[in-house]
């Protein structure tokens, strides 16, 4: 994927360098990148790996994915601490994941943290169970472990 996106950025250098204009600015290097990326796109099965830019939009996915995570648990924890009752009951329960290398357990426990109303508060030595602190567990559990189910696809696709 980096050797794909050097290319690109050289391919780019090129047609910034030798295309014959004497106001050469950042869109031409713009152009010369977009040529570079349809060159490396017809030519990626020689490379033997995918197309490096697939990556990116995974990376992408899975940043929103968070984004839109984080706001609707933001939602329901500022609901939660409003209420003038405020009932609600905290609690800790496990997830067994899919995920199994270090990056992936790591990527999945801080998001998971990052996103408010839950705190992975410990990982098993075989890294395949979280411990989760939830806020309100009667109501946030379904939640949390929808969001998980989400986060580890978007994961998975990014690291594969």
């Amino acid at each position: 994927m980096l050797g794909q996106f050097i290319i690109n950025l050289f391919i780019a250098a090129l047609w910034f360098l030798l295309k014959d204009d004497p106001t050469a600015d950042f869109t031409t290097f713009m152009s010369g990148f977009l040529v570079g990326t349809l060159i490396l796109y017809a030519m990626h099965r020689f490379f033997g790996t995918q197309f490096y830019l697939r990556r990116v939009l995974k990376i992408i996915k899975l940043i929103l994915i968070f984004i839109r995570e984080l706001l609707s648990s933001s939602v329901s924890v500022l609901k939660q601490v409003l209420d003038p009752q405020m009932n609600f009951t905290p609690g800790i329960f496990t997830y067994e994941t899919k995920l199994e290398g270090d990056y992936q357990i790591t990527t999945l426990a801080l998001l998971l943290t990052l996103t408010p109303g839950s705190v992975v508060m410990e990982v098993s030595e075989d890294n395949s169970t979280f411990y989760i602190h939830a806020m309100d567990i009667e109501e946030s559990k379904e939640t949390v472990l929808r969001s998980i189910g989400k986060f580890e696809r978007a994961i998975l696709e990014v690291t594969q």
